[in-house]
C-alpha cells in the first residue's frame, strides 16, 4: 500500500507503540502520537498525567465530533512524500477515526490490536516509567468509560491482531504482510564476488574497486584467507570485507564466519573502523587456541593455512551438548552484536544494494573441490548465501575472480605430500619469459597473504573456468593478473589498450565460461580495473 495512513487502536498495554516503533525501524514508516498533539493542544496547561490527557481528548471529541486527530496532523501529512506510510498512534473512538477517515486525503486502514485481559494486566504491571503519570493498576485504567470501550473497536478495524497468542516480531510480520511492506520488495539486490580457482584469484582488489557503490558490504569465511587492497599501506582483509576502506557503508559479518578475536580487532583498528559501523551477528564462531594447535599436522600433510578455522568449524557441530562459544557470549564484542537477519531485511526493505565478498576459491570447496586438498567449507556463491542467510532469488550478480595463472599454495615437503592438483603445473621462470616481468619481482609478490607460502602456478585452466561457472552461476568474469599475460597490459586503462593476444585470450575466457568479462584487472594499484560492465 502507497501512501497508507495506519491507525492504531487497542487497550492500554496491547502492544501499540511497540508496533509503530517496529513499522518505523524496520519500513521506514513516520510515527505520530496523538499524546504529543495534546500535549501541544493543551500548552502545557494540562498535567502530564494520563487520565488527564485522556480527559482533555474526551472533550475534544465532543467539541470536534472527534476530527481533532486528523485536522492536527493533516497538514504535516500531506508534507510527507506521497509514498510514505503514516502510523498514527492511537485512536480511542470511533469518531476519531472516522474523522481521519473523512479528512485526509491518504487512504487509512485501521489496525487494532488485543489481549487477554491477564495478559494486558501483567504488562501494565511491568510497564515502564514514561513522561506521564500511570494509574495504580490495570482496574483503574478500566474506570475511564472510553477506554472501557476500546475493545469494540475491533469491529471496525480491517485487521485485529491478538497479542497475546503472538510475539513482537509475528506483529509486526502480520501487521506488515496485511500493508503490503513486505511485498514492496525492490528484488535482487546482491552481488556475490567469488573464486573460480584456488584462491588469491585478486578478490580484494576487485571488491576494493566496486565496493563504493554498495550501502551494505557483507563478509563471510575466516582468517584463513587474506585479501590484499590496493591503498598506499597494503592491507590485507582477513575477516573485513576488502571495500572497508573504499567507502563508508555498513559492515556485516554473518552467522557462518568464524572468527579469531585478536585478528579480528587487530583489523578494525588497522581499517579505522568505528562504532556504529560494523555488525557482527550473535553465532558466529569463535576460534580458540586449542583450535590452532589441533590444525598443526594438517599444515605439513595438506597445505593447511593452520588458522583454526576447520576444528572451530567442526566443534560447532560436535559440541553441542556443551555450546561451543559464538560471538554473543564474548564481552568485548557486545558492542558490534547486531542480528543479520534484521539488518538484512531492512536493507531490503530500503532497496540498498549488497555486496556479499566470499573467500578462497570454488576450487577449495570442501564438497566441490580435490578432496581431501580442501578448505573447512562450501567456497561457491551458494554457500556464501547460506552463511549469510541470503536466499538465492536476491542476488543480481555472480561476479567470479580468475587469475591468468591459477596458483596453489606449495606443496608440504616430503615424499608424496601435495596442497593439490593442478592440471598442468608450469613455473615462475617461465612465467616470467612469457610475461616480460622481472623474476625477483614474482618471488617477491607470489606469497600466501596469510601462510606467507611459496605459490606453485599453473597453466589457465579452462575445464575448471566451465565448471566453476556452472557451479557458481556466475554472470560476471573479473579477470586479474592480466599483466602476467603481458607486461605491456599494465600501461592499459581502456579494453582496447590491452594486447591483442590478451584480448583474444579474454574473449576465449567469455566462450568457455558463457559470461563476459566485465573487470579485468591489470595490476596491483588504485588505477588497475578497466570496467566494461553494463550494469
Amino acid at each position: 500500500m502507497s501512501g497508507v495512513v495506519v491507525v492504531l487502536s487497542g487497550p492500554v498495554s496491547s502492544g501499540k507503540t511497540t508496533l509503530a516503533r517496529r513499522l518505523a525501524e524496520r519500513f521506514g514508516a513516520r510515527h505520530l502520537k496523538t499524546s504529543t498533539l495534546l500535549e501541544a493542544i493543551s500548552e502545557g496547561k494540562v498535567k502530564r498525567e494520563r487520565w488527564a490527557m485522556q480527559k482533555l481528548g474526551s472533550r475534544l471529541d465532543r467539541e470536534t465530533d472527534g476530527a481533532w486527530i486528523a485536522e492536527g496532523f493533516a497538514q504535516g501529512i500531506e508534507e510527507m512524500p506521497s509514498d510514505a506510510v503514516i502510523v498514527i498512534d492511537a485512536v480511542r473512538t470511533l469518531e476519531q477515526i472516522e474523522g481521519l477517515r473523512s479528512g485526509l486525503s491518504r487512504a487509512v486502514v485501521h489496525v487494532h490490536l488485543t489481549a487477554p485481559l491477564a495478559a494486558l494486566e501483567r504488562r501494565y504491571a511491568r510497564r515502564p516509567k514514561s513522561r506521564f503519570a500511570e494509574r495504580a493498576s490495570y482496574a483503574e485504567v478500566l474506570k475511564d468509560r472510553t477506554e472501557k470501550r476500546v475493545p469494540l473497536l475491533a469491529d471496525d478495524a480491517d485487521v485485529v491482531i491478538d497479542t497475546g497468542r503472538s510475539t513482537r516480531p509475528d506483529v509486526a510480520v502480520r501487521a506488515a504482510s496485511y500493508l503490503g511492506l513486505n511485498a514492496r520488495d525492490p528484488g535482487a539486490l546482491v552481488d556475490v564476488i567469488v573464486g573460480g580457482q584456488y584462491g588469491s584469484e585478486g578478490k580484494g582488489n576487485i571488491a576494493f574497486a566496486i565496493g563504493p557503490e554498495y550501502d551494505l558490504l557483507c563478509r563471510v569465511g575466516g582468517p584463513n584467507a587474506g585479501h590484499k587492497v590496493p591503498l598506499d599501506m597494503t592491507l590485507t582483509h582477513r575477516l573485513l570485507p576488502s571495500a572497508t576502506r573504499s567507502g563508508e557503508a555498513p559492515i556485516v559479518i554473518g552467522p557462518g564466519a568464524v572468527l579469531d578475536i585478536d585478528v579480528l580487532f587487530n583489523e578494525i583498528a588497522e581499517s579505522e573502523v568505528e562504532y556504529g559501523r560494523l555488525h557482527i551477528d550473535p553465532q558466529a564462531m569463535i576460534i580458540n587456541a586449542s583450535d590452532i594447535e589441533a590444525e598443526g599436522g594438517l599444515m605439513n600433510t595438506i597445505g593447511s593455512t593452520g588458522k583454526g578455522v576447520g576444528v572451530a568449524t567442526a566443534r560447532r557441530i560436535t559440541e553441542r551438548d556443551k555450546p561451543a562459544e559464538l560471538a554473543r557470549d564474548v564481552k568485548a564484542l557486545e558492542p558490534f552484536i547486531a542480528p543479520t537477519g534484521e539488518i538484512l531485511a531492512d536493507a531490503y526493505s530500503r532497496g540498498s544494494r549488497i555486496l556479499l565478498e566470499g573467500t578462497q576459491g570454488s576450487g577449495l570447496s570442501l564438497y566441490h573441490g580435490h578432496y581431501p586438498h580442501v578448505t573447512s567449507r562450501d567456497t561457491t556463491a551458494a554457500g556464501c548465501l547460506a552463511e549469510m542467510g541470503i536466499s538465492p532469488s536476491r542476488v543480481r550478480r555472480v561476479i567470479m575472480v580468475c587469475r591468468t595463472y591459477p596458483i596453489r599454495v606449495q606443496s608440504p615437503s616430503g615424499k608424496g605430500k601435495t596442497s593439490g592438483p593442478m592440471s598442468q603445473p608450469t613455473n615462475w621462470t617461465e612465467i616470467s619469459r612469457r610475461s616480460g616481468i622481472a623474476l625477483k619481482e614474482f618471488r617477491r609478490v607470489e606469497k600466501g597473504s596469510v601462510s606467507k607460502k611459496k605459490r606453485r602456478v599453473g597453466e589457465f585452466d579452462w575445464d575448471l573456468l566451465r565448471r566453476s561457472a556452472e557451479l557458481n552461476g556466475a554472470t560476471d568474469i573479473a579477470l586479474t593478473f592480466v599483466d602476467y599475460l603481458d607486461v605491456k597490459n599494465r600501461d592499459a586503462r581502456r579494453f582496447d589498450q590491452l594486447q591483442p593476444e590478451t584480448i583474444r585470450f579474454i574473449e576465449e575466457v567469455e566462450r568457455v565460461s558463457g559470461a563476459p568479462v566485465s573487470l579485468i584487472s591489470t595490476r596491483f594499484h588504485l588505477r588497475s580495473v578497466i570496467d566494461r560492465r553494463a550494469w
